[in-house]
């Protein structure tokens, strides 16, 4: 009896053991992180990152919160309860095979690539609305319309890194109706246009004219329509959700000029022939302040105004009368730094550049850029020569000062020096 006890004994203690054995390996099995238990999957489990704030203040156009598409993260079991305040994880759908993770790899290399070779962040507005081109119509599909699109990317670079080295900080303010005051909307072609006077401003007002069906050819548009009727709205017009929607999703452009040879044009526009504004207004003030022993005649109807004059005027920091858009900085007029211009004209080379133009936004084929000159069409254009002909009457100092003023111009749209001896 007692060896059959110790017997029974020994045999519950060894089915004692085993059960405990058993229970332990099934415990340490539950913990396994499953990933560990089957190799062949995608380690962890996939997360969507979604922030969670409400997308009500965003302007229309803008992406809404079912539209928005974070990056997808590849994380442990444990994220939840590490994860900050204000993001949402949920587990995302099935994607697919379950070795679909041996083709994330070379995504991800591609993806650091694009990254590397993306402006620097604060080179580009937050209004930019990359994407809005279309391919351009069939005529402009040839070996040309490569040189312009690359054309394009050089000068937005240039200007962007001009706006990144000096204007850093643009970039982040606050768009302001005062800032969009010089953009003309043409809403049936989603084009925005900054008005940069003496560089082909009346000719491109009378384009939108007839984009927005408001006439039929650019030639039967006078030039009193042009600057003076109502027919094209300003961006400043709307309100802000407006000014907003159109800033990030319309094309938005602008042309500019050399800078003395736009200087030059608006003084003989305005000072060299008969105008019921610019001489009573500007040339009276200019005459009294900067030239000795004016004449009565002179000083009453403030005519005759000499090119050294007006460049002392634009000068001088206590001008006797206030800047006038025709002569002030492009900078100033169209905020470059702080609207992300999808197109950068160039007046030199505008008629290229704006039928390229037009192409892009799918414009009538009919529908080309005018050449002809409205008012003092007997004259010819500003040129280079002309230009260095009228800057000859400056001094040296002058002519570096008058740099020096529209420096950042030269700076952002990559106009060389117009003078040897500038520096």
């Amino acid at each position: 009896m007692t060896s059959r006890a110790g017997t029974m004994r020994l045999a519950c203690m060894f089915s004692s053991i085993l059960l405990f054995g058993a229970a332990g390996l099934l415990l340490f099995i539950s913990l396994q992180d499953p990933s560990e238990l089957a190799p062949q999957q995608v380690p962890g489990i996939k997360f969507n990152v979604r922030p969670q704030q409400p997308h009500n203040d965003l302007p229309p156009g803008s992406p809404q919160d079912g539209d928005f598409k974070a990056p997808t993260e590849s994380v442990t079991r444990d994220l939840p309860s590490r994860a900050p305040r204000g993001l949402n994880l949920q587990p995302a759908q099935p994607q697919g095979h379950l070795n679909m993770g041996v083709h994330l790899r070379p995504r991800q290399r591609r993806r650091r690539l694009l990254i590397k070779k993306m402006p620097a962040a604060a080179a580009i507005p937050a209004n930019s609305s990359a994407g809005t081109f279309v391919r351009p119509a069939p005529r402009a599909l040839d070996g040309q319309w490569v040189s312009l699109h690359q054309s394009q990317e050089e000068r937005k670079r240039v200007m962007r890194e001009a706006c990144a080295k000096y204007r850093g900080s643009s970039s982040r303010r606050a768009v302001t109706p005062r800032h969009v005051s010089r953009i003309f909307v043409e809403d049936r072609h989603r084009v925005l246009y900054c008005e940069v006077p003496k560089a082909g401003c009346s000719n491109w007002k009378r384009v939108l004219m007839v984009l927005a069906g408001l006439a039929s050819s650019t030639a039967d548009i006078q030039h009193n329509t042009v600057h003076y009727g109502s027919a094209l709205k300003r961006l400043d017009t709307f309100d802000r959700q407006g000014i907003l929607h159109r800033l990030s999703t319309y094309t938005k452009m602008l042309f500019v000029r050399e800078p003395f040879e736009r200087l030059v044009s608006a003084f003989r526009d305005k000072f060299e022939h008969p105008n019921s504004y610019y001489h009573p207004v500007f040339g009276k003030a200019i005459l009294a302040r900067y030239r000795a022993n004016a004449s009565r005649e002179a000083l009453r109807t403030g005519s005759g105004v000499r090119f050294p004059e007006f460049v002392q005027y634009l000068l001088d920091v206590h001008r006797p009368v206030g800047m006038d858009i025709h002569w002030d900085h492009v900078s100033r007029l169209c905020s470059p730094c702080l609207i992300d211009y999808d197109f950068v004209g160039k007046f030199e080379s505008m008629e290229d550049d704006a039928n390229f133009f037009l192409s892009l936004i799918q414009a009538p084929r009919n529908l080309t850029f005018p050449r002809f000159k409205d008012r003092h069409s007997q004259e010819a254009r500003t040129t280079a020569r002309i230009t260095h002909q009228y800057f000859a009457q400056l001094s040296a100092l002058q002519r570096q000062r008058t740099y020096d003023f529209y420096y950042m111009d030269y700076l952002m749209f990559n106009y060389s020096k117009p003078f040897a001896d500038l520096y």
